[in-house]
């Protein structure tokens, strides 16, 4: 009897491994949708390959690929870890269709989320394009609101596909990639962290729409063409207090013991200080940047020090969230806690009084040897912005060189 029951046993194990085995997914192009508010889908195109250590997903927006290498696999079930980012896809699989969810743990946020393998079709459209939204447009989100602000649309048409951004005085909304179908334009981009959906009914010189973040908010936007706006000057946003010209704080790196601006590290050097969250894109791009820049340009009497402000609930979480990024991204310069379970500018304000406000993540404080804090740059504009992000990083190595000669 005791015989039987080992062979039994023995049969089971062969049955489930021959069954976690056969679950399979294909490779090739797949068609991912998240259910956005007003039974919105927000569409995007992902690529499945299978290499020796598991499955590799390449998220496609417009000029950017985000490459996914965190994928769990345990029967029918699937865990999608997004890089960088706390938010991740869980659901069920078959070989051609995913199902499950977009989850933030930290926010409370839970996406509805679809896959089917074989359609490289972003946006499907009806009808062909009667309109050319290539161009410079003048845009409100909110308007008429308190919450009224101002961005400027970027974008680029052939035929009827669309790509481009928003930029605003906060940062740009990264790679839009979409279509115009008849009169009416759509966006759409997914980064691991946002996930942005754009609808506008378009003329030749008017766009009116609605922007969807997720399933959690929506706000209209209307515009107009103007190829000459432009937006307030990213450094007359935020400056020092009157009195004040040197920046003080004391916050834990990850291994908790304090970092100050007065420590040995950054005396008599040029130092850039970078407010950030690591829940956000545009710091992600600029962390990238500042990072590269560090490992390439290796200047000496320079350094960078980073200040997260974190929505992770907990002290614990919130360090595990800056470990992720520092070894994803592969920073070298430490990344100090500033905050944890919230990421409210005002409570930002509250640890860095001698600022007259902080409106963004990132705002990016220049400091020369002397401690003096000589230049506050408000938002990022990634790669996505194209020959803004191409000034932003002349412009960057110009005036360190400057401070460092001084």
């Amino acid at each position: 009897m005791q015989r039987f029951y080992c062979f039994f046993l023995l049969f089971l194990t062969l049955l489930s491994c021959k069954k976690q085995e056969s679950e399979s997914l294909r490779e090739g192009m797949w068609l991912a949708q998240l259910e956005a508010m007003n039974n919105e889908l927000l569409p995007f195109n992902f690529n499945l390959k299978k290499s020796e250590s598991g499955y590799i997903m390449d998220v496609y927006n417009a000029g950017e690929t985000v490459r996914v290498d965190e994928i769990e696999i345990r029967n029918d079930s699937i865990k999608i870890k997004m890089p960088a980012f706390e938010g991740y896809i869980s659901g069920t699989f078959n070989d051609s269709v995913i199902k499950g969810r977009f989850i933030k743990e930290s926010l409370d946020r839970i996406v509805p989320f679809y896959a089917v393998y074989g359609d490289s079709i972003r946006f499907h459209s009806s009808a062909n394009a009667r309109v050319d939204v290539s161009g410079i447009w003048e845009t409100k989100f909110s308007p008429d609101s308190e919450d009224e602000y101002l961005a400027k649309g970027i974008f680029t048409q052939q035929i009827n596909k669309v790509s481009g951004t928003f930029r605003t005085n906060t940062g740009d909304y990264r790679y839009l990639e979409g279509i115009v179908d008849g009169d009416s334009l759509r966006l759409s981009t997914f980064d691991g962290a946002h996930a942005f959906l754009f609808t506008a009914k378009v003329t030749d010189s008017t766009l009116n729409g609605t922007f969807y973040s997720g399933n959690h908010f929506k706000e209209p936007f209307i515009g107009r063409r103007n190829e000459g706006f432009q937006l307030a000057d990213e450094e007359s946003l935020t400056f020092m207090k009157e009195g004040y010209d040197k920046l003080q704080f004391s916050f834990p790196n990850t291994e908790d013991i304090l970092i100050s601006l007065e420590d040995s590290r950054f005396k008599e050097k040029v130092v850039v200080v970078q407010i950030m969250g690591t829940w956000c894109p545009n710091c992600l791009d600029e962390t990238r940047f500042l990072s590269d820049y560090v490992k390439t340009k290796k200047p000496d009497n320079f350094e960078v020090v980073a200040l997260a402000f974190e929505y992770a609930k907990t002290k614990e979480l919130a360090f595990k969230g800056i470990e992720r990024l520092k070894n994803r991204v592969g920073v070298t310069y430490p990344i100090l806690l500033a905050q944890y379970a919230s990421s409210s500018k005002t409570k930002a304000n509250e640890k860095l009084p001698m600022l007259n406000h902080i409106i963004s993540y990132p705002t990016t404080i220049f400091i020369d040897k002397k401690g003096k804090v000589r230049k506050i740059h408000t938002g990022f504009n990634g790669p996505a912005t194209g020959q803004k992000y191409i000034d932003f990083k002349e412009d960057f190595d110009q005036y360190i060189e400057l401070l460092l000669s001084e």
